[in-house]
């Protein structure tokens, strides 16, 4: 797929009908930001109130994304980019299927490609298997950096889960992003998990 920016790639996403999510979508929720972030946030799919909106994280787990990133980065949402495994609801908000995700695949590559990020943060498990190519689950994989095709990545627990998981989750996803953000930056970034 060679798309030239973003807003083309959004509308050739916007007609995709690459798996059977399409049929029960209301809109793709393609994904928001920065063109240019050096950080992009990779969650696992919309949920009902992004189907709504079209936009990604902006219920109860995007508020909770947007208060750590400001507290622990300093940063706004208009500085990353933020987007999603999957570009279509899962009905119920069941997960994501591995043919779904191979559907979406391509869009979240060209996304990838195009915004050149420096540092990438995965959000909870399908995101992190998809780009590190493992079954090993988000608790065992967070906590360090990995080299990822030129740039950090960094996986993290997906805010959901931090909603569910109380203080130690929270303090595990805090810990994450403040390694994002010294990735970031050119600075050491393995700190205390």
């Amino acid at each position: 797929m060679h798309v030239v920016d973003l807003p083309s790639l959004a509308l050739d996403a916007s007609g995709c009908t690459r798996c059977a999510l399409a049929a029960g979508r209301t809109q793709v929720v393609f994904g928001m930001g920065n063109p240019h972030a050096d950080l992009f946030f990779i969650g696992e799919g919309p949920g009902a109130e992004e189907d709504l909106q079209g936009l990604p994280f902006v219920g109860r787990s995007g508020k909770l994304l947007d208060r750590l990133m400001a507290e622990e980065m300093g940063l706004s949402r208009d500085e990353c980019y933020i987007a999603n495994v999957v570009k279509c609801r899962p009905p119920a908000n069941r997960d994501p299927r591995p043919d779904e995700i191979e559907a979406c695949r391509p869009w979240l590559e060209s996304q990838l490609d195009l915004i050149g990020p420096k540092v990438v943060v995965t959000l909870g498990n399908f995101a992190s298997r998809l780009l590190l190519e493992t079954g090993e689950g988000i608790t065992r994989l967070r906590g360090r950096t990995y080299p990822w095709r030129g740039v950090v990545l960094v996986p993290t627990y997906h805010p959901a889960a931090v909603l569910r998981g109380g203080s130690e989750a929270m303090a595990g996803m805090r810990a994450d992003l403040v390694r994002a953000k010294m990735a970031m930056t050119g600075r050491p970034h393995e700190v205390a998990p």
